[in-house]
């Protein structure tokens, strides 16, 4: 993915900055959390399309404030993992599952080690995950299906290993595996890159908090109310007078915030909702992850 070249004046001259590379420094210089200023945001989807898209929102976090850059898209996964070898630094929150529940590896007898068990998990195909889990699923009583991570419960997000609505077992088994190959450094998960992290996100989180139960988005246009629509900008408002949990407020131009609320299918709120976390993880120390974060499970940044 190609970022615009944003360019600040400055005294006997003009630096260019780019977004593309957030600053030309080392990849592979340690970095303390602290030094992330340069952020983005992605609303992952485990079948890119030109109409649904991999959303990515970029931005900085300074002084209490995320200054959305751009939002760009990838309709197909080369593209994507194009922008994932971008050399940082530059701290990035995916929504998209990072790991499965540690109940789900044990009973099925899988590798209870993170890097070996996204390498199995990887090797199978959709057919054949989707039965297993089933089988799993099928074996347990109503009201107790499915395995939950620990990150589920505060975060309130879907169990890693639902296939369906929403179908975040394809995230987890398209995404990760472009991760690991990337590089990038998953703290408490991976070693990779420290000038390039990933982090777990979940819009939700945010939208609850703000909009409480209110719908705000749709692919189906049938439900592309008026109602969505003015809880869209409800939750701009919000995002924008910083009265989230995060104590950050969202900069945006009026295009950009234009460009957000008509955006019945919320692809481009749920990125930078996601940015919004990625500016949170940035200033905190071990990026607001637990300390006895599972190895296996994994957690949702801010939760």
């Amino acid at each position: 993915m190609r970022c615009r070249a944003r360019e600040t004046r400055r005294k006997g001259g003009v630096e260019s900055r780019t977004l593309r590379n957030f600053t030309a420094a080392s990849a592979n210089r340690p970095v303390t959390p602290r030094a992330f200023h340069a952020i983005a945001g992605i609303d992952f989807t485990s079948r890119p399309t030109r109409a649904k898209p991999i959303t990515v929102a970029f931005g900085h976090a300074q002084h209490g404030v995320v200054r959305l850059a751009r939002v760009e898209s990838h309709a197909a996964f080369d593209a994507f993992a194009a922008w994932l070898r971008t050399p940082g630094p530059w701290l990035a929150v995916f929504d998209l599952p990072f790991g499965l529940p540690r109940e789900l590896v044990a009973s099925l007898g899988w590798p209870d080690e993170w890097q070996a068990l996204m390498r199995h998990y990887a090797a199978l195909d959709r057919r054949e995950i989707r039965a297993t889990f089933k089988a799993f699923c099928d074996a347990r009583p109503a009201g107790a299906k499915f395995a939950h991570r620990a990150t589920d419960g505060p975060a309130g997000s879907s169990p890693s290993m639902k296939w369906v609505n929403p179908p975040v077992a394809w995230m987890l088994h398209a995404g990760v595996p472009l991760l690991i190959a990337a590089g990038l450094h998953l703290p408490g998960l991976h070693d990779g890159d420290v000038g390039r992290v990933a982090l777990e996100g979940y819009p939700g989180l945010l939208v609850r908090e703000l909009l409480g139960a209110r719908p705000y988005k749709s692919d189906d246009r049938r439900k592309q109310t008026p109602e969505r629509l003015i809880a869209r900008k409800d939750l701009v408002d919000a995002l924008e007078q910083g009265r989230t949990r995060l104590a950050l407020r969202l900069k945006l131009t009026h295009a950009q915030r234009d460009a957000l609320i008509a955006d019945a299918s919320g692809d481009r709120l749920d990125a930078v909702l996601c940015l919004m976390q990625a500016g949170w993880a940035s200033g905190q120390p071990g990026y607001g992850l637990p300390v006895d974060i599972d190895p296996l499970e994994g957690w949702i940044v801010s939760a």
